[in-house]
């Protein structure tokens, strides 16, 4: 700092150049620990969220003994019924402080003067039903920036484990009329020994079905809602294969996944379901098929998802979050635990537990994994501790 012939003092201009330099580190020093913080705090909310979505499945079943159906709902009540198709999100919906929008779906709704809607609602695909419009901020993942727009459905974060296998999860064995499929190895008792998720779709579970432990089973997990960007952990690929049966490695390539940025697919020319008509992950709370929903425990976390066909046809879902690294799992003693991208997940080459038509697989250890293990209920596999 100089003296000039005034008497007055101040800073040259090389000072100046060097304390905005300084400041400009500190600053670029200071802004990636402030980001840091603010995802730790979100991931933290995210986290708290989930526990209160598991302390709601605990207290209904503590209420019912069994858990809330995934995929259940009304049937023949005429053009009103929902074909079996509510998730398990609209059963808590009293025990998670939303007593008054279950009040709304659990008892007739009258949009106007010309129509009124049976109690729990319509097509889980009807914009005119008000109350699947509803967003219940408990449903949101914070770090998860993708908003609601006007006239679409409410969205979702979080989903139930269907297990280490996806084949035939969104049918089940039981149609939309509630009526056994009599597909013969495809029917309701024979899925049962593949479809060894905490949850099966219309068909309800309970706790004491959890043979392998409820510290040690994945009840619930985290999923991106679609942004529409061709981002591998929003959108799914669709039309996979003929009966999606092939190892889950076998679904992205080359065509598929963009090589210089493997977190995008490449612009698959309309096989992807992005956010069209509701359509895409995490788009429907209220929709129960493992496609809105659901997820499995086959693909590693953070990876890709496909269908056989649209987004209620089976094929592998997967767990995807917007934290780095990993993504919350809820585990069926209500636990929240954060499960890495890189969880040991098996042979990614061996097709799901439930295709060989002979039921020769039925009780194999699920080929995924520490992964897979924890996706499964009762196949007397215990895992190992995930961490907290």
């Amino acid at each position: 700092m100089k003296r000039n012939s005034g008497g007055k003092t101040g800073f040259t201009l090389v000072e100046l150049l060097v304390v905005i330099a300084i400041i400009g580190v500190l600053v670029g020093l200071l802004l990636p620990a402030v980001q840091a913080a603010r995802e730790a705090a979100r991931r933290m909310s995210c986290s708290n969220n989930f526990k209160q979505i598991g302390l709601g499945l605990h207290d209904y079943h503590d209420a019912f003994k069994l858990l809330p159906m995934q995929m259940g709902g009304t049937r023949d009540v005429g053009a009103m019924d929902n074909n079996l198709e509510l998730s398990w999100m609209v059963g808590i919906l009293p025990f998670v402080e939303q007593q008054p929008l279950w009040e709304q779906i659990s008892n007739p709704y009258q949009l106007n003067a010309t129509t009124t809607y049976a109690a729990m609602g319509h097509l889980t695909n009807d914009l005119n039903y008000t109350p699947f419009r509803s967003q219940v901020p408990g449903y949101r993942c914070p770090s998860d920036p993708t908003t609601q727009s006007t006239g679409t459905f409410g969205k979702n974060n979080y989903a139930a484990c269907v297990g280490d296998t996806g084949f035939e999860a969104s049918y089940n064995g039981i149609n939309a009329a509630g009526v056994t499929d009599g597909h013969g190895v495809w029917g309701d008792a024979a899925l049962d020994r593949f479809n060894r998720g905490v949850f099966r779709g219309r068909h309800f579970t309970g706790f004491r079905d959890i043979l392998d432990g409820t510290s040690n089973t994945i009840m619930g997990g985290e999923i991106t809602v679609d942004a529409n960007r061709h981002e591998i952990i929003g959108s799914a690929m669709m039309n996979r294969g003929g009966n999606a049966c092939n190892g889950p490695s076998t679904y992205a390539d080359a065509t598929t996944i963009d090589p210089l940025r493997p977190q995008f697919y490449l612009n698959a020319g309309g096989n992807l379901w992005e956010n069209v008509m509701n359509n895409s992950r995490g788009h429907r709370w209220q929709d129960g098929r493992p496609g809105f929903t659901g997820f499995m425990t086959v693909l590693p976390p953070n990876k890709y998802s496909y269908s056989r066909g649209w987004m209620d046809n089976f094929g592998a879902y997967t767990a995807t979050s917007r934290h780095p690294g990993g993504v919350h799992v809820l585990m069926a003693d209500g636990a929240v635990k954060f499960v890495t991208d890189s969880i040991e997940a098996g042979n990614q080459a061996r097709r799901m537990p439930g295709c060989d038509e002979t039921g020769n697989d039925a009780g194999m250890e699920s080929p995924y994994g520490l992964w897979g293990k924890l996706g499964t209920k009762n196949a007397k596999e215990t895992g190992a501790d995930i961490g907290s």
